[in-house]
Order: C-alpha cells, then structure tokens, then sequence
C-alpha cells in the first residue's frame, strides 16, 4: 500500500489565558517540586516517544493520524489522594516518587476546583476533631485516604473516606463534619475500610453514609451510573469527545460486542441504533452500574443489551455473533484467549481504545494478519504525562 502524508501536530493549542502564569507568562504550579504527578508539566506538546511511535504507526497503515486536546487546567474530574501527617494536621496529597512522604497539594491547578475543595473540608474536619493519619511503619492511624469524582453536569462531588478501620464506626463524626460543610455540593457521602498492612488504596467494602449511591454522567446519549467502586474517566469532557468518536465508527444496525465495558460509558449510547450490544466485563462494581444504566433506557432499547458478566476470555464466542466490536482493556492489553479469538475470527470491525500504547503497539502487530489499520486518533486525557489515550479503528481484511 502507498503510503501517505502523515499529519499530526506536536504542538498543541495556545494555552488559555485564564490559567496560572508567573511573570515570563508561563504556568506555574505551587507544588513543584516535589509533587511528582505532572511530570511535563507546562508542556504544550505530546509526548516526544509517543508522537515518533503513532507517526510510525500511521505511515505503514497509509492513513492520517489525529489527535484531540482538551482543557490544560481544572481538567481532572477524579482524584485519590493520600493522607499522612500529624494528629490534627494531615497533608493530602500524593506520595513523592520514590517515597511514602505525601505532598501536600491543596492548590492543584489540574484538579477541577471541587476536589482540592473536598481535601479542605476534610482537613478542617481533622483539624477540628484532632484525629490522626495513616502511618505505614506501624500500621495506625485512622484516616487513610481520600477518594472524590465530580460530576459533568452540576459539579457535585461523590466523596469517598478511606479509613484504616474495618468499622465505620470511628469515622461517624468525621463524615457527619463533610456532610454539614460541603452540603449541596455533595453527590454522595462513602465511607471505605481498609485496614491491610498493604500499598492497596481502597478495602473491599463500601458504606454510604450520606447522598446518592450512584454519580450520574452522560456518555454518547446515555446515562452512565458510577458506584464509588467502579472504574472511571478522570478527564470526563474529552473522553465525551472519544466516545462521540467511536459511536462515528459503528454503522446503524450493526450487531456490536464490547469487551471490558465498565459501566457501559462506551456501549450504552449505540445501542438507540444497533441491532444489539453484547457487554462483558468482570468487575462486580462496575456490572452494578452496568445494570443500572441499562435499567434506565427505554423498554425497546434495553431489550437489545445482554450482559456477559467474567473475564474476556470465557466470552470468546461472541465474536461469531458480531459485526463491531469494541475493546478497552487494561494497560497490559487484551487478554490472549481474546487477541487470538480476533485474529482467527475477525468481525467487519474492531474498535480498540487503548490506555498502554506498549501493548498496543504489540497487539497490533498480530491484529495485522486478519485486519487493516484504518483510523488512528490520539486523546490527550492526561496532559503532562506520558500518558496518551489512543484509539484505533481496524476494518478486517
């Protein structure tokens, strides 16, 4: 195949005039260093590897690459954020590279200003009640971390309190403090236990102490509903843009099957206009939200959803039934029994949305022998990092 002109800017818009400048004009943060968490911070360009590798990618398919950027500041929807420090005096933050020392960032310009509002409260609260933070070296204190998304659409926050604690008993006045100060601006009041000598953020178990049990988004015409244990898009407004990109790529009528689903915030929207959609996904608490969000569409259009509840793998026949399918696995990519059930049974179409461009890279190799690459966009959900969400539509040979 004839390759073609490839156009992809590395620049990336002008930064908003409204955003935090120092007196040369350009952005600052008060947390650097040693806040590890923008490590490109300030950068008006994608990431330099990741560009000559997309680029790559592009002229051996023939195609034109493209890219979608979104907001530099306040962007960032969904937080989890540790607690340490002293009785009273917490710094909430995330943990210096390399280290267990949290930096505090009560003034982070990526965060939509709800969160650092929610970290305050919470400050003020263990301030006012005199309680402590968590300490790795022996295993005590009572507030561990903190977990707060926010919603698109009114900007309420659902919050999460992580307790070194296994009842929620201890955190009863603490959490009535965060219900009394943030009140309208609160979605849904969580307390989680995790009392494990361990580097996992989040215990097993969830208590709602106040407000909603789910966070209401729309995705692509659909309801998405949110648990606090359910996986979700930090950079909301853009990842609206990418699932307007996927549903561009499905063909009335098709019959589609998704793989790693979530709650549905890809597949629910297509199905007002196909045959039918196919969800699998093995997360209890993202299948409750799943559920949910199938629940509330329309009797005719809910007739076409079916759950496929475990591992991608144990639903590699579905592909026999499909014209589309749509995947968003994990970073370390498709699971083999998935790649394999692909290559040897393609369907017309494959939409994968990708979060690890290594294993991309890799699978797309193999993807190669069944299908041709016909489309190649690049998200900018996480600005300042070396992180780009990329999203690719294969169309079979």
């Amino acid at each position: 195949m004839k390759s073609r002109s490839v156009t992809l800017p590395v620049q990336l818009p002008v930064l908003d005039a409204r955003q935090p400048s120092g007196p040369s004009g350009r952005m600052v943060c008060p947390h650097l260093p040693p806040c590890p968490g923008c490590p490109r911070f300030g950068e008006n360009s994608l990431p330099i590897g990741y560009v000559r590798d997309i680029l790559e990618l592009a002229v051996r398919a023939g195609i034109e690459a493209e890219w979608v950027t979104g907001e530099r500041t306040g962007f960032r929807r969904r937080a989890r954020l540790a607690v340490r420090g002293r009785v009273g005096r917490p710094k909430i933050g995330i943990f210096e590279e390399g280290t267990h020392r949290v930096v505090d960032i009560p003034n982070c310009v990526i965060h939509h200003p709800v969160i650092n509002e929610v970290a305050r409260a919470l400050k003020r609260g263990m301030g006012k009640l005199q309680l402590s933070s968590y300490s790795e070296n022996a295993g005590l204190g009572l507030v561990r971390g903190l977990q707060v998304a926010v919603a698109q659409k009114d900007d309420t926050a659902q919050v999460v309190l992580i307790a070194n604690d296994t009842s929620m008993d201890s955190s009863l006045e603490l959490l009535g403090c965060m219900a009394l100060e943030l009140g309208p601006r609160l979605q849904g009041l969580y307390w989680n236990g995790n009392a494990e000598n361990s580097n996992r953020v989040l215990g097993a178990h969830f208590k709602r102490f106040a407000g909603e049990p789910f966070l209401v988004e729309e995705f692509g015409g659909a309801q998405a509903f949110l648990g606090p244990g359910a996986f979700g898009q930090n950079n909301t407004e853009l990842f609206s843009k990418l699932v307007e990109g996927v549903h561009g790529w499905v063909p009335s009528g098709a019959r589609v099957v998704e793989y790693y689903a979530g709650v549905g915030t890809l597949g629910l929207g297509l199905l007002e206009h196909a045959a039918s959609v196919c969800f699998n996904e093995v997360a209890e608490a993202s299948l409750a939200g799943l559920a949910r969000g199938i629940e509330a569409l329309p009797e005719l259009v809910r007739a076409r959803a079916s759950v496929f509840p475990g591992p991608a793998a144990a639903h590699v026949a579905l592909l026999a039934q499909a014209d589309v399918v749509v995947v968003d696995p994990p970073r370390k990519g498709l699971e083999p029994e998935l790649l394999n059930g692909l290559v040897a049974n393609p369907p017309e179409r494959l939409i994968y949305v990708s979060c690890g461009f290594e294993s991309f890279k890799r699978e797309c190799a193999e993807l190669s022998a069944s299908f041709r690459l016909a489309a190649l966009h690049a998200y900018d959900l996480f600005p300042y990092t070396e992180h780009v969400e990329t999203v690719a539509l294969f169309e079979r040979r």
